[in-house]
């Protein structure tokens, strides 16, 4: 028998709209294995499949938007969420598609990785897709976390210092974005710095000694995923950040000792796996 009642406990609910990792590392796997060790209940649209693993990528097969879109449709009208992530969108038509969903469903807590730059420096998206990113993802979402390649490509400068991570901050929320997450983990030095910027002025430093690994593939999926986890489970951003980051060193951590693959291998995504929590008044689209 169908389950109808509106008033019946539920898990916190995240979908994550990205491509697929085959090797695990990163993509909808991480943020599937996020979600869960964060006591949420994953769900995923697939925006496009990739032959890869620890030393890169091979292939990459395209989702239609209208089978995203139909992905996407199928999750929200039944199960709902209250939180989603957003991962690589590799055209104009599936930020579009995706964008339209957002309106559509109303979907909350919206949190964007603008994966647009590979680990070897290689751009991953023409300059109209880039444009239709930043025209319709950035005012939809309520916090982008570009690296600081990404933010580069975004603000035409680079980012050589703690003191301009501010200024590209700025930039950024100049061109419509509610909230910047500039990861500093690209700076050189010891210690890590991370920047939160949000439109009505607020500046959050986050500061953590730098944690050496070779196993850092997913890292940037890993962040976004779990910030967009603990707004579902009720954060507000400063609060979802810092929970996040601490989760990620977690994963670090648990996980830099580890050989997997011949390349760069992933973090610990089960280092302190949490119990799905059950959220006791339902909310969000889909209730």
């Amino acid at each position: 028998m169908l389950h109808t009642d509106s008033t019946a406990p539920r898990y916190a609910r995240v979908l994550s709209i990205a491509g697929s990792d085959s090797g695990g590392g990163a993509g909808i796997q991480a943020d599937l294995k996020t979600f869960a060790a964060l006591g949420c209940y994953g769900m995923t649209a697939i925006t496009a499949l990739t032959a890869q693993n620890t030393q890169g990528v091979t292939g990459i097969h395209a989702v239609p938007p209208a089978f995203l879109a139909a992905q996407i449709d199928a999750v929200i009208d039944d199960i709902g969420t209250d939180a989603v992530k957003i991962g690589m969108l590799h055209s104009s038509e599936i930020v579009h598609c995706v964008a339209a969903a957002i309106d559509r469903h109303g979907l909350p807590n919206v949190v964007f990785d603008p994966v647009m730059v590979a680990t070897s420096g290689a751009r991953l998206i023409d300059a109209d897709a880039l444009a239709t990113l930043v025209a319709e993802l950035f005012p939809r979402a309520a916090l982008i976390t570009p690296n600081l390649d990404e933010a580069a490509l975004l603000v035409g400068a680079p980012i050589a210092s703690e003191a301009g991570l501010e200024a590209a901050a700025q930039a950024l929320i100049a061109q419509g974005a509610r909230a910047v997450l500039l990861k500093g983990g690209h700076l050189p030095g010891d210690e890590v710095v991370d920047l939160l910027a949000t439109a009505d002025g607020g500046l959050h430093r986050y500061r953590a000694a730098r944690l050496h690994s070779g196993n850092l593939h997913g890292t940037g999926c890993t962040l976004s995923s779990a910030i967009a986890a603990r707004l579902a489970l009720g954060d507000a951003l400063p609060q979802a950040v810092e929970a996040a980051r601490a989760f990620v060193r977690r994963a670090i951590a648990g996980g830099a000792q580890v050989r997997t693959g011949r390349g760069h291998g992933p973090l610990n995504h089960g280092v302190q796996p949490q119990p799905l929590r059950i959220v006791s008044e339902p909310s969000g689209p889909g209730r």
